[in-house]
């Protein structure tokens, strides 16, 4: 098909990123993510993430993030993760600590080979490890997310002891309440998952920057074959003279709808407008392309680059500490891919090496039209982006633990994250607390950062009783040291440079140095005994007892006065370290150890509050996860909880099934699998009597019985309403029913979210091959007893009917209709004493379709059932029946499926939760030329592939009986877009029914990602040119498909192109809507 053609001067006006566009490009991306760690089989993950650090204690911390990141669902188990600190810790720049990463990762893989041969491990990827060519090509089918990590994040000093590519950033936090608080490395995981795409069949390579989360839909990313490519974004000329500018070649380039490809033909550092003029760097709109500092190669750009790193990289390494040099990623490395460099490049540092091994090969510029540029390399920049644009989208209130308004002032637009504020604090507007616990008299201004603070109430000062005071726009943090057994705290202002020189009008908390030494009486050669005297460098901070750490503090940011000099005496009789010191001295096992704790014990708290106070409305499940990384008290913890489960509070509202739930999820935590396994039978047995309870009410009580072992005194003959009765007559019903097909809305109709929530559906009644699919055939017989059979030449004769009872065994055969016996109430009705009974079923469709046709089919039992009976068979009556029948079978299920069948068309279904469940079916009054729109453009595929559809509710319903917030969230949506659809079809707008198909599609194989498989996965790849949606009905798995194609002429080629290719085993069938 020919590329999509897009107005080139409107992409190049773009407008910066909405917040909602912004929000749906992290969406996404996070479903791709978590759909890529699920199941890397069918959506290809990364074989390995390298993280560069400063040291090898930095390294360590980046190893422990990363194993969180793996227990978080972050990292795929088959993704190999390790961190990499620079050689002796010396600085020898970002394109040398590319090339040490990737020999470092080599070694590892060497190493794993050798352990496989060793361990005689048969692999399709078995190489021999003693050979480097072997292993370069071994390794260049690889793929790889490198992120530069390493540095002393000098400008955002606070996140350097967590390392600043793993500052909190709680962009969506909201939508997963109960975990953990999202870190920009989260983000830049999903973001890069999307790009994996683009490699295809070849290995490479991405390179990003730990400081800057690309916004962009990156599953749109083209990567040329065996080519190096960089990705840009238009930017205006005032801030490209500061950063990294490409010149590309606009007239070969290659437009996508959002983006363009071309060869780079130059590259410019920090370019005046006289080199952004001569190097034709500026486009047509007045713009000039940023790097952005992602970079990838592919193929034998990829293969060239780990030849290098393999083969020479540690003799380069060497020569740079030697000579006390630097290779830069930015200018170096990626010069080495533009011919135009090469001259200059030659006169570089190991220079001439690069162009030899590298030069070969074509660098690539992508630029995205709709890329947004989040740089978080100041303290400043990090509060704009929590409250500038994208403030609407910051959770700002995320696993904390605040007390009643009354009891403290924090502001609605502060930020408190995984935090413990006691009463007495006060919060600033826009100001960040994280990972800290917090109380007494402390005041915290606005727009300040606090990091990792922890203050007791009994803090007592000797100086000073009037509390503590950070003030606006200042950080504030605190940190252990190796050989220290405290912690010290370390502050500066927000807009401090702790690069800048005093000379060049440096500042500390804000203030000039000069002023500031000048006021508190402080000499330069307390701080300084060197020339270059900065803010890094400055021994300001000591080491001393809290309160005099705290009393010091506000003494240097001007907010106590020493009129005594006792403040000024004990800093300058103190032990002090600078902020540079303090990079080379964090004591990080402490770090990581007290970081966990408080994350556990945090988790700890909110679940006891939950259970002794609450309605269990937290996710239980994901807070024991966290209390169990208290690796000493964490069990005990989750024994603690599960001792003081309250058994029957709350029990008028809250659902047994919730609380089994919850006791099931304990009892795991416990280590319990026993006990929990026990106990998951009781969640289904209460879904179950619960779905029972809510469809029954205002039934007769002997229509719908659980089970069969009592006989009410209504159905129980006694001579006297016996005469009273008419006599019976022999009959015979016979019940044909189409299948359905839904567009969306699935899973809200589904127990017990249908018990609790409204549900919304939008589906359709359909005749298959020009015929009723579904039939029960039902008659009464002069023998006693009931023979049923089906339309696989199956029977068997039950003798004595009033012995059926669940539970049935899950390899019967008959037991929907067994169970349709039980839930008419028909075993103990008249009719049985008098007749037998002769059931007939059929259904020809697939096994495994997706259709509703198991339930379709219990409904025309159900309906034929009553009609034998004399009883009301009208539909709604049915459909509740059905309800609970699939409960008693043990397969659960919703209602859309009879309703498809039982309604005719198109239909559009609500129900609202109580006593009874009630549902409203609205059929939709569709034009006559829609109807034929649709059953020309709407294909109706089967896959050949079976769907279970019991094994993927079980996993649904428990998620939602533990209050996963994705997933509520997610069926939410799904309702929600139901009623849109609805909106589309009265409006005959067939193509928006394509989209929300598309989106249903996407948020089922959220819920559930094994929903497809590979082969649907290639089907729909091959549709998706022809088609506007698609999607498997029904909860998904296998089964049929529905492709709904962009016009009727795509719908005949679709299906044409199907036929005549090999590669699919599929059957399209005819179809109809069913009127």
């Amino acid at each position: 098909m020919e590329p999509p053609t897009t107005n080139n001067s409107r992409r190049r006006r773009r407008m910066g990123q909405t917040a909602d566009e912004t929000a749906s490009i992290l969406r996404k991306s996070w479903y791709h993510l978590r759909l890529s760690v699920r199941d890397p089989q069918r959506v290809p993950t990364w074989d390995a993430i390298v993280l560069t650090a400063a040291s090898p204690e930095q390294a360590a911390l980046y190893e422990w993030q990363l194993a969180k990141a793996r227990r978080m669902g972050r990292i795929a188990p088959s993704t190999v993760a390790i961190a990499v600190p620079d050689p002796d810790g010396a600085r020898i720049g970002s394109g040398a600590a590319t090339l040490h990463a990737l020999f470092t990762l080599y070694r590892h893989f060497v190493t794993k080979v050798q352990s496989d041969e060793r361990g005689n491990v048969t692999s399709s990827e078995k190489v021999d490890g003693s050979s480097l060519t072997e292993m370069v090509k071994f390794m260049s089918k690889k793929h790889v997310l490198l992120l530069h990590a390493g540095g002393d994040s000098k400008r955002v000093p606070w996140a350097n002891p967590m390392g600043k590519v793993f500052l909190p950033l709680p962009y969506l936090a909201g939508d997963n309440p109960d975990g953990p608080v999202p870190l920009l490395f989260d983000h830049i995981l999903a973001i890069s998952s999307c790009s994996r795409q683009a490699f295809k069949n070849q290995g490479g390579i991405l390179i990003m920057t730990g400081d800057v989360l690309p916004c962009f839909d990156a599953s749109t990313l083209v990567l040329p074959e065996d080519s190096s490519c960089i990705i840009t974004v238009p930017i205006t000329l005032d801030i490209a003279s500061n950063h990294g500018v490409i010149v590309a070649r606009s007239d070969v380039a290659v437009n996508g709808e959002d983006y363009a490809l071309s060869p780079v033909d130059n590259l410019l550092q920090k370019p005046t407008m006289n080199q952004l003029l001569d190097g034709c760097a500026i486009l047509e709109d007045g713009r000039a392309l940023l790097d952005t500092g992602i970079i990838a190669a592919r193929g034998k750009a990829w293969e060239q680059l780990m030849q290098l790193s393999c083969s020479s990289s540690q003799r380069m390494i060497d020569e740079l500490i030697d000579s006390r040099k630097e290779m830069s990623l930015y200018e170096d490395l990626v010069a080495a891919w533009v011919p135009a460099k090469h001259e200059w490049l030659k006169q570089r540092p190991l220079g001439m090496q690069l162009v030899t091994a590298l030069g070969g090969s074509k660098m690539f510029s992508f630029c995205s039209y709709g890329l947004s540029f989040l740089h978080f390399g100041t303290s400043n920049e990090v509060l704009d982006h929590f409250s500038g644009t994208n403030s609407v989208i910051v959770g700002r209130r995320h696993l904390c633990l605040l007390p009643e308004t009354t009891a403290c002032d924090i502001a609605a637009s502060a930020i408190i994250l995984s935090s413990k504020i006691s009463p007495g604090v006060s919060v600033g507007e826009d100001s960040v607390v994280y990972d800290s616990d917090i109380s007494g008299r402390i005041q915290i201004g606005s727009q300040s950062i606090v990091v990792g603070v922890k203050i007791s109430p009994d803090l007592q000062s000797n100086i000073n009783w009037g509390g503590f005071v950070l003030p606006d726009r200042h950080c504030l943090w605190e940190v252990p040291l190796v050989n220290y057994k405290g912690t010290i705290h370390i502050y500066c202002g927000v807009h401090d440079n702790p690069k800048k020189l005093v000379k060049e009008g440096g500042t500390f908390c804000g203030k000039p140095w000069t002023s500031l030494l000048h006021n508190l009486n402080i000499m330069e050669t307390d701080l300084w005994n060197f020339q270059d005297k900065c803010l890094w460098n400055a021994k300001l901070f000591p080491m001393a007892t809290l309160p005099e750490m705290l009393d010091i503090s506000m003494w240097l940011m001007g907010h106590l006065s020493d009129e005594s000099g006792k403040i000024l005496s004990l800093w300058k009789n103190s032990q002090r370290v600078s902020l540079e010191e303090l990079h080379r001295s964090i004591d990080y096992h402490k770090l990581c150890a007290s970081s966990s704790n408080h994350q556990a014990d945090m988790a700890a708290e909110i679940a006891r509050t939950c259970i002794g106070y609450g309605l269990l409305g937290r996710d239980l499940s994901q807070l024991c996860e966290e209390i169990l990384q208290n690796n000493k008290a964490g069990q005990d913890i989750c024994k603690e909880l599960l001792s003081s489960f309250p058994n029957g509070l709350y029990s008028s509202v809250l659902p047994s099934s919730r609380a089994y739930q919850v006791q099931t999820d304990l009892l795991k935590a416990c280590g319990d699998e026993s006990g929990a396994s026990q106990m998951e039978k009781k969640v289904w047995a209460a879904v179950a009597c619960e779905t029972s309870l809510a469809v029954k009410y205002g039934f007769e009580d002997d229509i719908m019985p659980l089970t069969s072992g009592t006989a009410t005194e209504k159905s129980l003959s006694n001579g006297k309403e016996q005469k009273d009765e008419p006599a019976l007559h022999p009959k015979k019903a016979i019940v044909k029913l189409p299948v359905r097909v839904d567009f969306v809305g699935g899973w809200s109709d589904t127990p017990p979210w249908s018990l609790e929530r409204a549900g919304c559906v939008l589906n359709m009644a359909i005749i298959l091959e020009d015929s009723l699919p579904v039939c029960a055939t039902i008659e009464t017989t002069p023998r006693l007893g009931v023979l049923i059979s089906d339309d696989s030449n199956n029977d068997v004769y039950i003798n004595e009917p009033t012995l059926i009872a669940a539970p049935f065994d899950k390899d019967d055969q008959f037991r929907l209709v067994k169970s349709a016996l039980l839930v008419t109430g028909i075993i103990n009705h008249r009719v049985l004493s008098e007749y037998g009974l002769k059931i007939e079923t059929s259904a020809r469709v697939p096994r495994g379709s997706g259709l509703g046709t198991s339930s379709i089919l219990a409904a025309a039992v159900v309906k034929g059932l009553f009609e034998i009976m004399g009883e009301d068979a009208c539909n709604e009556r049915v459909a509740r029946a059905v309800l609970v029948l699939e409960q008693i079978m043990g397969t659960g299920g919703g209602w859309q499926d009879q309703i498809g069948g039982l309604y005719s068309g198109i239909k559009c279904t609500s129900s609202f939760p109580g006593q009874p469940l009630r549902l409203q079916v609205t059929p939709l009054m569709v034009q006559p030329r829609l109807v034929k729109e649709l059953e020309q453009r709407l294909l109706v595929v089967f896959t050949g592939q079976v769907r279970l559809a019991h094994q993927v509710l079980q996993k649904v319903v428990a998620r939602y009986l533990r209050r996963d917030s994705l997933l509520i969230s997610s069926i939410k949506r799904l309702a929600e877009l139901a009623k849109i659809g609805r909106e589309a079809l009265m409006n005959s707008d067939v193509d928006e029914l394509g989209h929300i198909m598309l989106e249903a599609w996407r948020i089922h194989q959220e819920l559930d990602p094994f929903c497809s498989n590979p082969l649907v996965d290639r089907l729909f790849a091959f549709a998706d040119p022809y088609c506007c949606g698609y999607k498997l009905v029904g909860a998904g798995g296998g089964g049929f498909a529905l492709l709904l194609a962009k016009d009727c002429r795509n719908a005949l080629l679709l299906k044409q192109s199907l036929k005549d290719c090999t590669d699919f085993d599929v059957k399209i069938y005819n179809w109809s809507i069913s009127t």
